[in-house]
This record gives C-alpha cells, sequence and structure tokens, in this order.
C-alpha cells in the first residue's frame, strides 16, 4: 500500500488547468524525487493535497483510501507533513513557538521540541529569537523541525535548496538521507541535480501538467537526470 497516491488527477485553478492527469506513488520508507522545468506544475501537486485547486477528474489516495474533500490539515492529519517553498516561517513567532506549531495535530511519534532540538542544535540555541531572524540555512532547519513535530510518516519538500548555499545543501542531503533510512518517507520536489542524485531511490518527471517519465536512479548519473529534467 502506497502513502500518497495521485491517480489520473486533473486541477484547476478557476478555469485554468494545470494538472493533466498525473498518476504517481509513494510507499513507506521510499525516498521518491519529482522534478521538472518550472511552472510544470510540481508546485500544483502540493496545493491539491493542501485542498487549494479543484479536483476536476481522479482521485487522491492516502494509505489507499480515497481523499473526497482535501483540505489544509488533510495531509497532517494523515501522516504527511508539508515543507513549502519558501518554508513558510511564521514571522510574529519565535523559533519554539514556530515548532511547536507542527504539533498542532497531536499525532503520536517520536519527534518533540527536544529531539528536533537535538537534530538541530542551533534550534535550541535560538529557540527564543524571531524564526526570521535565522539565516536562510537555519530557517530550512526549522521549517523541517516544524513538519518532524507533526510525527509523519511521509515528508514532502518543495524546492527546499532555494538559495542554500553549497554547503548548506550537502548538510541537507545527509540529514535527509538519515531521516530515509530512519524510516520516513520522503517526496522531494527540486531541481538541484546534486541534492536529487544523493537523495532519492526513484524519480518522475513532471511535464506539462502530466508525468512524462519515471524510474530508478540507481544506474542513472547526474548528467542523465539533468536531460530528465530539462523534458
Amino acid at each position: 500500500m502506497s502513502l500518497l497516491g495521485f491517480h489520473d488527477v486533473h486541477a484547476l485553478y478557476g478555469n485554468a488547468r494545470i494538472l493533466n492527469g498525473v498518476t504517481f506513488s509513494i510507499a513507506a520508507s521510499e525516498r521518491v524525487a519529482l522534478v521538472g522545468r518550472n511552472g510544470v506544475g510540481k508546485t500544483t501537486i502540493v496545493n491539491t493535497l493542501c485542498g487549494m485547486t479543484h479536483v476536476a477528474q481522479g482521485d487522491v489516495e492516502i494509505r489507499g483510501k480515497k481523499i473526497r474533500n482535501l483540505r489544509g490539515y488533510t495531509a497532517a492529519q494523515n501522516g504527511i507533513s508539508i515543507v513549502l517553498q519558501g518554508r513558510g516561517i511564521i514571522p510574529n513567532l519565535t523559533v519554539e513557538e514556530n515548532l511547536l506549531l507542527g504539533a498542532a495535530t497531536r499525532r503520536p511519534g517520536p519527534w518533540s521540541v527536544a529531539r528536533v532540538q537535538e537534530l538541530f542544535p542551533i534550534l535550541a540555541e535560538r529557540r527564543n529569537s524571531p524564526g526570521l531572524a535565522l539565516s536562510g540555512g537555519q530557517q530550512q532547519m526549522l521549517a523541517i523541525g516544524r513538519a518532524l513535530m507533526a510525527n509523519p510518516d511521509l515528508l514532502i519538500l518543495d524546492e527546499p535548496s532555494e538559495g542554500l548555499a553549497p554547503v548548506v545543501v550537502d548538510e541537507l542531503a545527509a540529514l535527509l538521507i538519515r531521516l530515509g533510512k530512519d524510516g520516513l518517507g520522503i517526496l522531494l520536489i527540486e531541481q538541484n541535480v546534486g541534492l536529487i542524485h544523493r537523495v532519492a531511490e526513484r524519480f518522475y518527471v513532471l511535464s506539462k501538467g502530466a508525468i512524462a517519465e519515471s524510474g530508478s536512479l540507481l544506474n542513472v548519473s547526474r548528467d542523465e537526470l539533468q536531460r530528465h529534467i530539462a523534458i
């Protein structure tokens, strides 16, 4: 059974159709990349899961169950945490208050403020600072830590390397590999070929609102992956 599945999903913003029959699935503990050029609908997949689009056709399934009325809280309630593009740090809250937002669903599991701070010691040091007072890399740590506070089975990250220095991207790759090996499913929506190649096991290529290609990354070079992304 997959943690998350889209089956022939057609999604619209108003009258504008963005997704045109998207089908993909992610199983427990898998690390999967969703790649493609800007503007092909990658973020729309996240927005559809959050209930921000109109699903005109097809089904979204979580753990094999069709979800008829997607809402902003549906994913979190069902064990899926999302790190949004731009990170979504709440500016008038402290670092610790931002973290605590992630626990709003009260889903049981191993993640707590203390464990997140152990994973990211800087978040303990800066716990009383405004969230936006952190550097870009530290804000990404905060966004991931907040997502983990919901005790998810699947973590979705939308362009997490955006604006980060290469050394921070390296740290991000190591973190995602570690989380994946600990059993967390990961959907990485990304264009950074190096990050994708290090983290993901499989990939889907989105083009013109539909899945154009998919496959294993086991024997795919970075150059080949770059050509896939350019579709």
